[in-house]
């Protein structure tokens, strides 16, 4: 009687997890398209082209308010993409211009927003912070990284150093596509390249000095905000 107990409530489990995926299934597809009548933002850097950007309000409402706010007041115009590391990631919106600059909209640092569903693929977006808690304010960056480094093994390794599980979706799109997996769950991600990599790429390859800046400005003409439309 008690075996065909516990087999029943065994039964029981795997169909709760089947209908509701008992956390193991991602509710946002980040690699998607945007759906028509999507907010986007366009990236235009100077002499490289544009860099569309989908967003991730649901996860991380904060972030993507900062950002959107400061793109269409202007702040990050003539801004320039500070640090650069081939094979990792491009970084901007900081008036300063070297990295200890900026603020959010509401004058002081915020957390992060931190989802299991959104994941430092190649192509996210995501906020630059400090050490220091409730550290977040404009500066932003890209992962450029790529899959040439991706395996099984290293995914495991990743795991057993971070301590964040991978389910298999998320693994076959990091082995897939390629990313920065050691940084999740440590950093707000809050949206997405969907078109422009090549000019995210072509930013990463540019000369830099000591201190990964490049030593030709790559500069944000503008980033601008509108609704996405197929």
């Amino acid at each position: 009687m008690k075996t065909r107990k516990i087999a029943a409530a065994l039964c029981m489990v795997m169909l709760l997890c089947g209908l509701s995926g008992c956390g193991k299934k991602e509710t946002i597809d980040q690699l998607a398209m945007p759906q028509a009548g999507d907010q986007v933002a366009t990236i235009s850097v100077a002499g490289y082209g544009d860099i569309k950007l989908r967003f991730f309000p649901e996860a991380a409402p904060k972030a993507v308010e900062n950002f959107i706010t400061h793109a269409k007041e202007g702040y990050y115009d003539g801004l320039t993409f500070h640090r650069v590391i081939r094979d990792f990631m491009i970084q901007s919106g900081d008036p300063e211009g070297n990295g200890t600059g900026g603020e959010s909209i509401w004058g002081e640092g915020f957390g992060t927003e931190i989802s299991k569903d959104l994941r430092h693929y190649r192509g996210a977006l995501c906020m630059a912070m400090s050490n220091q808690p409730n550290s977040l304010g404009s500066q932003f960056y890209i992962v450029q990284a790529g899959a040439k480094n991706m395996s099984e093994v290293y995914l495991q390794q990743m795991e057993a150093q971070t301590g964040v599980s991978m389910t298999d979706s998320v693994k076959e799109r990091y082995l897939k596509n390629g990313g920065t997996p050691w940084l999740d769950d440590s950093y707000t991600v809050f949206g997405q390249v969907y078109e422009g990599m090549e000019v995210v790429d072509a930013i990463a390859a540019v000369e830099t000095d000591e201190n990964d800046m490049p030593l030709t400005p790559v500069i944000v003409e503008a980033i601008t905000v509108g609704t996405y439309s197929e």
